[in-house]
Parts: C-alpha cells; sequence; structure tokens
C-alpha cells in the first residue's frame, strides 16, 4: 500500500479509501491510485480487511461423510445459498463421528476465519446432551434431534414416512416391511419410527425390519433375504439407493415389481424416475434445505444472537411405476 501511495504521489490513507471504495476521494485521484495498482500489481487483501472489520463473509460446514446422497446435495444446496448471499463455504469433513472430533473441527474452523457453521451430522452425536458446542457460536444442525439447545433444519421424515406406508396400506396390501438405515443414523431412525406407528395407526403388524447402510449393495444384499419371505408383498425402503439394490435382488429371486412386490424408496435422487421399473419415492427438497440452513446462520450473524428450535421441510410423495395393488 505504501508503494502504491508512492506512485500514485498520495497517502497511503488515501489507498486504503480508493481499495475499500469508500467516498471522498475526487475522480482523478482515484483513477491514479487505481492506475499504480494495476502498475504494481497490488490486490486488496480480502483476509486482512475481514480481520479487521470481524467479519469473514464465509461459513463453516462441518460434515461426517460425503458417500451418502442426502448430505452431498444438502452441502450442494448450502454452498448455491450461500453464494447467492456473497458468502463462500469452508468444507471441513470429520473423520470419525466423536465428541473430540467435532470439538476439534471447531476449533479448526476458527482458525480459518468463518462468521458461522452448519453442521451435517447425521448420527446420534449432537442428540447427546453431555456434546455442548463452543458457547456463542452461531451455527445450524442439519438432520438432528438438538432443537432444545441448537437451530436445527430437517426434512419433514415421518410425515414423509407416513405418506409412503398410507400409499401402500390404501393399495391394498396388508402390511409394509421395512428395509431400514443404519442404526445411529437420525434420519434412518425418525423413518423407522414413523413407520412402525403408521402400520399400528392402520392396526397392521409390523414385521421386523431388515437393515441396510444407505448402499445400494447393502439394499440388494438385504432384499435377498426379504425375496424369500413368503408373504412379503410390500417394502418401503428409507432411501433410494438401497431401493435399487432391492429392485435388483427381487427380480434375481423372481419377484416381479409392482405385480408380486411394491417397492416405494425415500429422497427421490435424480436417476429414480430411470430406475426400472420407475421408482416411487418420497421428495426431499434439498434445495429449499439448504436454503433454510444459510438464512438460518446469517440471520443469526446479523442479529449477533444464538437461536434454537426445528424447523421442518415439508416431503411429497412421487408416485412411480414400482407400486401398485397386490396381486395386479
Amino acid at each position: 500500500m505504501a508503494d502504491v501511495a508512492r506512485v500514485a504521489g498520495v497517502s497511503s490513507q488515501t489507498v486504503s479509501r480508493v481499495a475499500n471504495a469508500f467516498p471522498g476521494v475526487n475522480e482523478e485521484t482515484r483513477q491514479r491510485v487505481q492506475a499504480a495498482m494495476g502498475e504494481l500489481g497490488y490486490h486488496p487483501n480480502s483476509a486482512a480487511r475481514a480481520l479487521k472489520r470481524g467479519a469473514f463473509h464465509t461459513i463453516g460446514v462441518i460434515t461426517f461423510t460425503l458417500s451418502t446422497t442426502g448430505n452431498v446435495r444438502t452441502l450442494e444446496a448450502i454452498a448455491a445459498s450461500a453464494a447467492e448471499e456473497g458468502y463462500a463455504v469452508t468444507l471441513l469433513p470429520v473423520a470419525v463421528p466423536t465428541q473430540d472430533e467435532v470439538r476439534g473441527a471447531f476449533s479448526r474452523l476458527g482458525e480459518l476465519a468463518v462468521d458461522a457453521v452448519i453442521v451435517i451430522m447425521e448420527v446420534h452425536l449432537l442428540d447427546a446432551a453431555r456434546l455442548a458446542l463452543p458457547p456463542h457460536v452461531k451455527v445450524v444442525v442439519v438432520d438432528s434431534d438438538a432443537g432444545d439447545r441448537y437451530a436445527v433444519v430437517d426434512t419433514d421424515q415421518a410425515g414423509g414416512t407416513r405418506a409412503a406406508v398410507r400409499h401402500l396400506l390404501d393399495l391394498g396390501h396388508r402390511t409394509v416391511w421395512h428395509l431400514a438405515g443404519p442404526e445411529d443414523s437420525f434420519a434412518a431412525e425418525r423413518r423407522t419410527v414413523a413407520w412402525r406407528a403408521a402400520l399400528a395407526e392402520a392396526g397392521r403388524e409390523a414385521p421386523e425390519p431388515v437393515r441396510g447402510d444407505w448402499s445400494a449393495e447393502s439394499g440388494y444384499r438385504a432384499g435377498l433375504r426379504l425375496a424369500e419371505q413368503p408373504g412379503l408383498t410390500a417394502v418401503f425402503a428409507a432411501n433410494d439407493q438401497m431401493a435399487l439394490g432391492l429392485l435388483r435382488a427381487l427380480h434375481e429371486r423372481g419377484r416381479r415389481v409392482p405385480e408380486d412386490v411394491s417397492v416405494i424408496g425415500f429422497d427421490d435422487i435424480p436417476e429414480s424416475g430411470s430406475f426400472l421399473p420407475p421408482l416411487t419415492t418420497v421428495h426431499q427438497d434439498f434445495a429449499e434445505v439448504g436454503r433454510r440452513c444459510v438464512a438460518g446462520v446469517l440471520r443469526q450473524v446479523e442479529q449477533d444472537e444464538a437461536e434454537r428450535g426445528t424447523t421442518l421441510v415439508p416431503t411429497r410423495l412421487v408416485v412411480r411405476s414400482s407400486t401398485a395393488a397386490p396381486g395386479v
């Protein structure tokens, strides 16, 4: 800055005012300073300005895994929404979802200078009362049951599940089997609880769920077991990827979909309409989840006050060709 001031024949304060687009500098002086900046290859240091002002226009995102469709699409939506607001995103994956790892991630994000943090952590770690995030941090948590202590944005897991089960029962199926997600997943637990409740409300017995790990391969392995169940006519899979594996297993075992077994998924991934047959599924609005996460943390930054409570993003049932009345 001192070099620019010398070349332009002005004070360093004038250079600073030009660099920060402050008013009060006449046009001839502004052009002379900008020409000197170009000659010397000078660029204002945004990091230094952020440190001086105490605002970095960066949102930190802590996530446990990027191997699931939901996490990836939520992250994409957060990045897009942040960019619309003029914010950058700093991603910090957590290798192992432990309390120490999460606390360490917050410490590292503090060193990287962020204004607020969004946590995408589907395991139950953040639900434990013993885990407290750093005080005064502006945070929104995705997919959690920690709304009494933090601001949470979540898809309406229970509502989407109830719609899926009711759809199958309304078609005439006596009960609905469940291909569940992993035990440590909050979303998987919510969907399993809602599945049981929907069957109980209808006076139907809930078969023992078969569990996968969100992957198509686990859905295939579970599907081989489900295909051997003689009374099986309908399956609610906790996500579309496992439903894809289930469709393969049923096909290999000679169980036609939907003539013999109806299959419904959860997520409505872009490829679900191209499954064979096209998959009936519950649509999650990941873009809206991302928008509400960014809006939530920026509201906290502007008000300089943390928030609590849970915001649910509605789901909707997308009916395609993988479900039908039993025996059709």
